[in-house]
């Protein structure tokens, strides 16, 4: 997403969705796909530090991505999404 207008609808109907789907406070998965660098990875576990997230990665077989699942307690949408932008800071993320 690189226009500024779309970042704020898709989060905005992101938030929307999670307040109608979820009774908050609630455990959250998070999964990313990143491609397989060790400071990529360290970004991002580094964002979910000290949250008491569990967190679990796995290479692809060809070695050149890692997903990364992150399970965490969120006490609401505004949350679940500010980790969501600060993830989209580390380079070649994909959020899924």
């Amino acid at each position: 997403m690189s226009d500024k207008n779309e970042k704020e609808a898709f989060y905005s109907r992101l938030k929307n969705e999670l307040e109608k789907s979820t009774t908050w406070p609630s455990s959250y998965l998070y999964k990313f796909i990143v491609p397989t660098d060790d400071d990529k990875i360290k970004q991002i576990e580094t964002i979910f530090d000290n949250t008491g997230a569990v967190i679990n990665t796995k290479q692809s077989s060809n070695g050149k991505y890692t997903s990364i699942s992150i399970l965490i307690q969120m006490k609401d949408p505004d949350e679940v999404i500010k980790k969501y932008i600060e993830v989209s800071n580390v380079e070649g993320v994909i959020s899924l």
